[in-house]
């Protein structure tokens, strides 16, 4: 068949039988243009009916086991979003700002939110972990300090597991909200935390095995930052130093987003800051663009875990 021939059978499936009402146009065209696209290649790849099933399984599978998310990730579908997004801004003229990354399936609506300092972890992992203070300023477009900016900030403990997703866990590890104070600083105390891989019979890793592909993520901490009149931000910064860095199964590490990690083990330092080893600090500042209406809306509308 050819993709003549294709184009022709799709309309007359999906355009000429809209015979009950008005079809949204919107929705018709995405699903048109989809729709053609699938059959083409099932034409071109010479897909068996077998084939054709088992893909359908397999998404099946993915969704009834919340890994549409990951596969998300690993497919590079989040990153050529934020491709889009970054090429739109420019456009715009909006540049200079912290580089966005992908947000990932995990985030959790409701932490609890404090001003200018938080302590993220619940302790339960102190005599394990490597004790973090990361702390930095948000600033507008122009450079100067936002105050009352939103910081929410979470991670993976040291196993790789997040709070919510892992009932082990107390309510809201690894997940707090900082206001920033009147200087526009933000700081908190954590644990520095793993990477973590894809469930391993999981049908993300499953896929990523036929394609010779790892399901590994680097050590990472996940942000939105947000402020009246600029745009939210969504990024992450990663662990120097993990063997991952830049082999990402998610794609998300990104030039400016790896801030030094610096050891500390100074007697006034530990005593200053409550500790009583040495621990890792991480200096990192955001800097957020202005809002424009002739950018795409920064905040994204998807469906996200709330406690």
């Amino acid at each position: 068949m050819t993709h003549a021939d294709i184009e022709a059978l799709v309309k007359q499936f999906l355009v000429h039988t809209a015979t009950q009402g008005t079809p949204d146009a919107r929705a018709q065209q995405v699903v048109v243009r989809l729709t053609t696209d699938l059959f083409k290649a099932i034409e071109d790849l010479d897909l068996s009916a077998t084939e054709v099933w088992k893909g359908i399984e397999y998404f099946a599978e993915a969704g009834a086991t919340h890994e549409l998310g990951l596969l998300a990730a690993g497919l590079g579908l989040e990153r050529f979003l934020d491709i889009r997004a970054d090429e739109a801004e420019a456009r715009a003229g909006l540049t200079g700002g912290t580089p966005r990354t992908i947000e990932g399936p995990l985030y959790v609506a409701g932490a609890p939110e404090s001003t200018g300092f938080a302590r993220l972890d619940d302790g339960t992992e102190d005599d394990k972990g490597e004790v973090l203070f990361m702390q930095g300023t948000v600033y507008d477009t122009d450079g100067k300090p936002l105050a009352g900016a939103k910081v929410e900030v979470w991670h993976a403990n040291l196993l790789g597991n997040y709070s919510f997703f892992d009932k082990s866990q107390s309510h809201f590890n690894l997940r707090r909200t900082i206001v920033t104070d009147a200087n526009g600083r933000y700081q908190f105390r954590s644990i520095v935390p793993m990477g973590y891989g894809c469930p391993p019979e999981g049908t993300t890793q499953r896929l990523l095995n036929l394609l010779a592909r790892h399901g590994r993520r680097p050590a990472h901490i996940h942000f939105f930052v947000s402020a009246a009149g600029h745009r939210k931000l969504t990024t992450q910064i990663n662990i120097d130093g993990d063997e991952y860095l830049w082999d990402d199964f998610a794609f998300a590490s990104r030039d400016g987003l790896v801030p030094a990690v610096e050891r500390v083990g100074d007697a006034a330092q530990l005593d200053k800051h409550g500790v009583s080893k040495p621990f890792a600090s991480i200096d990192f500042d955001f800097r957020l663009l202005r809002e424009a209406t002739d950018a795409p809306a920064a905040e994204v509308d998807r469906l996200r875990a709330a406690a």
